[in-house]
């Protein structure tokens, strides 16, 4: 983890509890938009939080904080889902609202979504 003086985007945030709000927010709006009832299809309580689980801990990973993803890589999970970039586009703004909701600043805000973006060709599928 990094010092005071250099603090990682975790720490910026707010840490492990700001990230899992932002990942609950965001999961809450992906699963009410009808443009993504697909993927919520046929999966039981317990995988939907085990999923929204390994998102945070990936996340707060990602942004320098303790958490330890133990997921696939992106490649592996999202491999013939089909996702395409209108559907992208949307998870974007889903990201971005949720990140807005908890009043994460301008720079953290964005340093968040480029890791979501550093996946972007893992995620979708070419046409």
């Amino acid at each position: 983890m990094a010092s005071h003086e250099n603090p990682t985007l975790y720490q910026r945030m707010g840490g492990y509890d700001v990230i899992a709000g932002v990942i609950d927010d965001f999961l809450n709006r992906f699963r009410s938009d009808p443009r993504f009832a697909r993927f919520g299809m046929g999966r039981s309580l317990n995988s939907i939080q085990r999923a929204r689980q390994l998102l945070v801990d990936q996340m707060c990973a990602l942004a320098g904080g303790p958490c330890l993803y133990t997921g696939r890589d992106m490649k592996t999970s999202h491999a013939g889902l089909g996702i395409t970039e209108a559907e992208w586009q949307a998870n974007m703004t889903h990201a971005a609202a949720a990140l807005d909701s908890f009043r994460v600043g301008a720079r953290e805000k964005e340093e968040f979504l480029d890791i979501f973006r550093k996946y972007k060709n893992d995620i979708v599928e070419k046409p």
